[in-house]
């Protein structure tokens, strides 16, 4: 089969999505149940509760969304970019009144605010997300050339991540004279949701918009094809999870999303109460990330040429689970650098940069066997399924930070963390539970993640033979 291959331009726009998804999507998991619960004082249990109400929602929105992309009928704008155009401004205005709610709601009025801009940002987010996943995995047939494809996406994912983190540290949460860590200031988070809303309407736009020029190289829906319906809906859904290798990374996902949630909604308190570090310090924590997620970006095309995808997936995630973890383990045995010392914060650092290489090959592989999934159900059904696919994916994306912090909140009232706490000043019986429920519980679910990507089956020669048109 000849290999089309996809311009860098439109790539680098399809990253550009994603990078304004991730603003969104970290901002969330980073800063949400920190800024509910230990700076506006809303019980953690209730500050978890929230988005994992939303993640209801998903669970129906989701592949409700891909299904429809999958059957739309648009021959001048195709079947994701009437989606991705739509959802950029619910989606910004969402998330600026998530950092917003009025002055003076009493618990149960900030815990309706929290469930109803949770919801909200997760739905719109759902109208682009899950779309253009799908228009990525439908740019190329190609084994390899998706990899590649799927590198930008995670490494523009990355990109927007690690500036919503470093932007958010340096120009808002900075340390003031009256407030000695900038996360715990109650007017930055406001100031931030302003400013990151604006970026996330222009990079959507921008992303949506600018890839129009490749509607006419993709696929419409079948001839055949019902128009999208509830039946046609669950008819999807059906072939979908018929498939073997979709339900091994199915499982597998949701399994690692439990590891990443809790990791992401612990990662605050991490910093702030167990390593006892300042805001100046945390935003150097991109270094790490950035060159991890690099490495990732440059490597995975030529890891899954020599080990093809299934081993990239499993030993990513086993990488994944313990290295994030392992300052933690060590520090239990007694053999980490002490706080406060010169040698802390290097020590995290090469952990956590280890761990993001880890991440970013594991992302970008699922992301490319996902499309090898969808060529192996065209073969098989005549349909295209790309959107109901990766709406998995989507959902997972939300799902990880969803579960994660409704167990993380539920784990700090259970130890007894006390809300609008001071760095230095909880019980250091608190703080090691805070580490036990952070880092060696969470290798876990990872573990048994590994163990069921290990189920994927589908090599470079079992594609070959899916005989689909270039």
């Amino acid at each position: 089969m000849h290999t089309v291959k996809i311009p860098i331009r439109t790539k680098t726009l399809f990253g550009l999505g994603t990078a304004a998804e991730n603003i969104c999507l970290y901002s969330f998991s980073f800063l949400v149940m920190l800024y509910y619960n230990q700076v506006l004082g809303l019980p953690a249990t209730l500050a978890g509760l929230g988005p994992t109400i939303a993640l209801v929602v998903d669970a129906i929105t989701d592949p409700l969304v891909g299904s429809w992309s999958d059957r739309l009928r648009n021959k001048k704008w195709g079947r994701r970019h009437p989606f991705m155009l739509a959802a950029p401004i619910p989606v910004a205005l969402s998330f600026y009144l998530i950092f917003a709610p009025p002055a003076g709601l009493g618990t149960t009025e900030l815990f309706l605010w929290l469930i109803c801009f949770s919801v909200l940002i997760h739905l719109f987010m759902t109208l682009f997300f899950v779309p253009h996943l799908a228009f990525g995995g439908e740019m190329s047939k190609d084994y390899h050339e998706r990899s590649t494809i799927m590198s930008y996406n995670n490494f523009g994912g990355y990109i927007g991540a690690a500036s919503a983190h470093w932007f958010g540290l340096t120009f808002f949460f900075y340390a003031t004279a009256e407030q000695a860590n900038g996360l715990l200031k109650l007017e930055a988070y406001q100031d931030f949701g302003l400013v990151a809303s604006v970026i996330v309407v222009i990079c959507l736009y921008i992303s949506a918009w600018f890839t129009r020029d490749r509607i006419p190289t993709l696929s419409q829906p079948a001839e055949s094809a019902l128009p999208f319906s509830m039946s046609a809906l669950f008819t999807d859904l059906k072939q979908a999870l018929q498939n073997p290798n979709y339900m091994y990374l199915l499982l597998g996902l949701l399994l690692l999303s439990i590891t990443i949630g809790m990791r992401a909604a612990f990662n605050n308190y991490m910093n702030l109460y167990f390593w006892e570090l300042v805001s100046d310090q945390i935003r150097w924590f991109i270094i790490g990330s950035v060159s991890g997620y690099i490495a990732g970006f440059l490597l995975t095309f030529y890891i899954h040429k020599r080990f093809d995808k299934r081993a990239s997936i499993v030993l990513a995630t086993l990488g994944y689970g313990i290295f994030d973890a392992l300052p933690v383990c060590l520090r239990m045995l007694g053999v980490f650098p002490e706080n406060g010392t010169d040698e802390l914060f290097p020590s995290i650092l090469v952990c956590h940069a280890l761990g993001s290489a880890s991440l970013s090959v594991l992302n970008i592989s699922v992301m490319s066997a996902l499309a090898d999934i969808a060529d192996e159900n065209a073969a098989k059904f005549g349909v295209r399924q790309e959107g109901i696919l990766y709406a998995a994916r989507a959902f997972f994306a939300k799902a990880d930070r969803a579960i994660g912090t409704l167990i993380a909140g539920i784990v700090l009232d259970l130890i007894s963390f006390p809300a609008k706490a001071i760095p230095g000043q909880v019980d250091a019986n608190v703080v090691m539970w805070l580490g036990i429920m952070d880092s060696p519980a969470t290798i876990i679910p990872a573990l048994l993640a590994a163990l069921l990507y290990s189920g994927y089956r589908i090599n470079h020669s079992k594609h070959k033979a899916f005989n689909l048109a270039p």
